[in-house]
């Protein structure tokens, strides 16, 4: 379960403090749902899943992840560029795991990203697919309660994407995914519930769709 308590978000700007992006965010993920994060650009779905994630904090407010939360699939973030793919596997693959199966890791992270002999090339060289690609491979190479996904699903070609589609539907088996993404197939086909992030406010919905009409509601004639 993961509590959501009051969460709000702004950045600086040269300027001083900017607006705030979430503002008084509060909900409880339950164990094993699917969710959905649904609303316009800029409204504030990535930086709500980073807060969730981790690798960002709240203004106010706080987290609490009573399961082991994943670092959001694709996110670049955390990639030490001057490392090599494989030495970067190696070192997180250390972090999660400790030494043992750091090779059967690595092997798996190597073929499931595809990018050839780029994974013994520093990753600063990599395009932004690539580096995708690698983190994307890296998250499933581990066990978590809860995936965290920011538009992966449109990663790569159209054979990476529906490997990708693949892994997700494993995923459901043994874990919940909270995701963002534009393509509403693609909410509809993993997500259970969704939550329409709007004016800096989160609303919860038990239905995908019902979070999808609220958002499609919203929008001008």
């Amino acid at each position: 379960m993961i509590v959501v308590n009051d969460v709000h978000k702004r950045y600086r700007t040269p300027h001083g403090p900017g607006k705030w992006v979430l503002e008084g965010v509060s909900m409880t993920i339950p164990p094993k749902v699917n969710v959905g994060l649904i609303g316009a650009n800029g409204a504030g779905k990535s930086t709500l899943l980073r807060i969730i994630a981790g690798v960002d904090r709240p203004t106010r407010g706080h987290v609490e992840r009573n399961c082991r939360v994943s670092w959001p699939m694709g996110f670049g973030g955390g990639l030490q560029g001057s490392l090599t793919g494989r030495q970067n596997a190696k070192f997180i693959s250390r972090v999660h795991g400790g030494e043992d199966g750091i090779e059967a890791q690595l092997a798996y992270v190597q073929e499931f990203a595809q990018i050839g002999p780029a994974f013994d090339e520093p990753v600063k060289t990599y395009s932004s697919g690539m580096r995708s690609r690698l983190q994307f491979a890296m998250s499933l190479a581990f066990d978590f309660d809860v995936y965290i996904s920011d538009e992966v699903t449109s990663t790569g070609d159209a054979a990476f994407r529906k490997k990708a589609a693949a892994a997700f539907k494993n995923l459901a088996d043994r874990a919940s995914l909270i995701m963002v993404s534009h393509g509403e197939g693609t909410l509809r086909s993993f997500c259970q519930a969704g939550v329409w992030i709007h004016q800096g406010k989160a609303h919860w919905f038990d239905r995908i769709d019902d979070a999808l009409k609220a958002y499609k509601d919203s929008l001008p004639a």
